[in-house]
């Protein structure tokens, strides 16, 4: 029988997302040249209060969980029937760990030459190049509770996704120490000046409702256009009393502007609404623009370079840097409301652009290569080991940069890619 195609939209919106996040952080970065050196980096919201605004529109990472979900949810509701869930949560484990080992050895190596030629260790991009590593280690833990999230679904519907707004909300009374309606109605306050504490547990919670609408979306609990504007409503409504409360406004993990993110508020949970709210909206419309074989082709080649594209797109800000001083472009223009600010930023993301394009084609055509006959682990004790190996090399890396972040990392990943494949002979010997 030949297989139904792909469901166009849900991978326009997967695809779409990894763009805003990619020309989001390339724009958010402001390099800092002083008597032509590169002396730092400023990040766009801490001269620019109103940026704060645009991370509603930026932070897409909920709508690609919720995506995620969506498009996972058949085939690992088949997989629970086969009992093979471990073996599912394996293969999407090596799928990210095969990259990431390319990445981080190419990243160690970097660091290596940069040392030996000028004694510096990437300079001011040590942790920027590894900062974006963290969205791998939520994906992998969210994506392991997806079978739950089905069972949830399967019971409960959509008390399923009440019952996780109830429980970070409790996890944000408990920080704010709320034990008034007066205290509510300051919540948002009393949890940014507080330390986070138990509320830590919110980086599993909050995330989870996403995965939770997706899976409700995917089972036709939520849908049509009704439903969006209502969600779109929520979304305005939740977020207006949120900022009343005193939540910061903006929705990344900048300590500068407020931080909504670590770990996620429930201010954040607003924006998913409206995300979601918009997924439904404009689901008709989409469909659509979206019906030609045209698009559905673009979807695909922006699809196949989503992986690379998010894993390499902050180190062409390295050689963009180097390349814009050469051409004497003016990659530090100031501030928002400077003259020359916004032709600035047109110069950096084109040279963001024209690093990461070769780059981009030769990760593309190794992992092309690369050999895709070795399915993931069977067993689901290596699976849980090489689960634990790749967190420890994503932490690794994320915690201390590129230096020694990087080098520690990819031996962990490694080690994790290894040990997720079958060995030669596995299947002969198993069976």
């Amino acid at each position: 029988m030949t297989p139904s195609p792909r469901d166009p939209y849900p991978d326009a919106l997967r695809a779409g997302a990894l763009l805003v996040v990619v020309f989001g952080h390339w724009i958010a970065t402001l390099p800092r040249v002083v008597d032509g050196t590169l002396t730092g980096t400023d990040h766009l919201l801490a001269v620019w209060d109103a940026a704060a605004l645009l991370t509603w529109l930026v932070q897409v990472v909920p709508l690609f969980v919720f995506v995620s979900a969506a498009v996972s949810a058949d085939g690992v509701a088949r997989r629970l029937a086969r009992g093979g869930q471990v073996h599912w949560w394996g293969g999407r484990a090596l799928g990210l760990a095969r990259p990431t080992v390319t990445y981080l050895a190419v990243l160690s190596a970097l660091v290596a030459v940069s040392m030996l030629v000028s004694g510096s260790r990437l300079s001011v991009f040590n942790h920027s190049l590894t900062v974006h590593l963290w969205f791998l280690l939520m994906l992998l833990t969210v994506q392991a509770l997806l079978p739950w999230c089905l069972r949830l679904d399967a019971r409960f519907g959509l008390r399923a996704v009440a019952g996780l707004v109830v429980a970070a909300a409790v996890l944000d009374l408990v920080r704010a120490g709320a034990t008034s309606i007066d205290a509510v109605s300051q919540l948002g306050a009393q949890v940014t000046a507080r330390p986070a504490g138990i509320a830590w547990l919110n980086m599993l919670v909050v995330w989870l409702i996403p995965q939770q609408l997706g899976i409700a979306w995917t089972r036709g609990r939520i849908q049509g256009v009704a439903a969006g504007a209502a969600l779109l409503a929520l979304g305005g409504a939740w977020l207006t009393l949120a900022l009343a409360s005193g939540y910061p406004v903006a929705m990344v993990g900048v300590q500068l502007a407020g931080n909504n993110m670590l770990p996620p508020t429930l201010a954040l949970v607003g924006v998913m609404w409206l995300q979601v709210g918009a997924v439904l909206l404009f689901e008709p419309l989409a469909r659509r623009l979206l019906a030609g074989r045209a698009p559905t082709r673009a979807i695909a080649v922006l699809g196949a370079l989503g992986m690379p594209l998010y894993l390499w797109h902050k180190l062409a800000e390295w050689p963009a840097a180097w390349l814009g001083l050469r051409l004497g472009w003016p990659i530090d223009a100031g501030v928002p409301g400077e003259a020359g600010f916004w032709l600035g930023r047109a110069c950096w993301i084109a040279l963001c652009l024209a690093m990461v394009a070769p780059v981009i084609a030769a990760v593309v055509r190794f992992e092309l290569r690369r050999s895709r006959d070795v399915p993931a682990a069977t067993a689901a004790a290596r699976v849980l080991a090489g689960g634990l190996a790749l967190y420890a090399g994503l932490g690794a890396a994320l915690a201390w940069g590129a230096w020694p972040g990087a080098v520690i990392g990819l031996v962990a990943v490694a080690l994790a890619s290894w040990t997720l494949r079958r060995r030669p002979g596995h299947d002969a010997r198993v069976s």
